[in-house]
């Protein structure tokens, strides 16, 4: 199966509701961790690191830029309503990926949590780069050639979160420490991410990303071989302990974080942002 075009894509019912769902958790999931990480602007643990984060966090945004596009041409509506106007329980986004960095905000006493973070964005960025990978044989033409342009900068990504998880999990003392119960807290929901929603099947069956299960496999596998690097005992028991994103169940830390990347498109919402 190989659809070239918006039209083509359409003409199966089923095959559009496929498709778009898979868009959504696509852009939905990088529009708000994107929105997480750029929080740690001015705060990471030094300026080398606040620089490359933020690059990281602006071509993230731009991916779900690219997400959302391909929703806008499919007749889903204009980009900027689909990333600012659309509410709490639409979202399809996993639930790790609202969660807040840590106590306070960004400007009232933000006590942040890097080994949190370091985790969360590495076990992300690497499940995404198996995503990306499966997408580049997706059988909707035009998410491929996202999938390509994506996949190009995700090179560089993983290999930032990489590193850091490697030296903090193989260094001494607190930091090593602090590792382990993050791996911990996020393992608590990493199946939100994993997840592909109600109409996995069908995604897997129209050939626009690989089954959850060989795309769960993939990520096991290289999960096992970096935690053998760090030395950590090898445990993957992700769960979906505060609830199921893809099915529009969120925390308040989500609608939190709307009010504040929404504020100026809802200030006028006709306005092109």
């Amino acid at each position: 199966m190989n659809i070239t075009s918006v039209e083509e894509a359409k003409r199966d019912s089923a095959y559009y509701e496929a498709l778009t769902q898979l868009l959504y958790q696509l852009a939905d999931d990088d529009f708000i961790i994107a929105y997480r990480g750029s929080e740690w602007l001015g705060l990471a643990p030094h300026i080398e690191e606040d620089v490359a984060f933020s690059s990281i966090n602006q071509d993230t945004m731009g991916h779900a830029a690219m997400y959302y596009q391909l929703l806008e041409e499919l007749g889903e509506g204009k980009l900027d309503y689909l990333a600012h106007g659309r509410k709490v329980e639409e979202r399809v986004n996993a639930i790790l990926l609202e969660k807040v960095n840590g106590t306070g905000t960004y400007l009232t006493e933000p006590k942040y949590d890097w080994a949190f973070t370091v985790v969360r964005h590495y076990f992300y960025t690497q499940y995404k780069k198996i995503k990306t990978e499966s997408l580049k044989n997706s059988s909707y033409e035009p998410l491929k050639h996202v999938a390509y342009k994506v996949n190009m900068e995700l090179y560089y990504h993983l290999l930032h979160w990489r590193t850091w998880f490697h030296q903090l999990c193989t260094a001494n003392g607190d930091a090593k420490t602090r590792m382990k119960a993050a791996i911990s807290i996020v393992l608590e929901d990493f199946g939100g991410v994993v997840h592909l929603g109600p109409a996995q099947k069908e995604m897997t069956s129209f050939q626009l990303i690989d089954s959850e299960k060989i795309l769960r496999e993939r990520f096991l596998l290289e999960m096992k071989q970096m935690f053998e690097k760090a030395d950590l005992n090898f445990t993957m028991n992700m769960e979906m302990k505060r609830g199921n994103g893809r099915l529009g169940e969120h925390t308040s830390d989500l609608d939190d974080a709307l009010k504040t990347l929404s504020e100026v498109y809802n200030s006028n919402p006709a306005a092109i942002w």
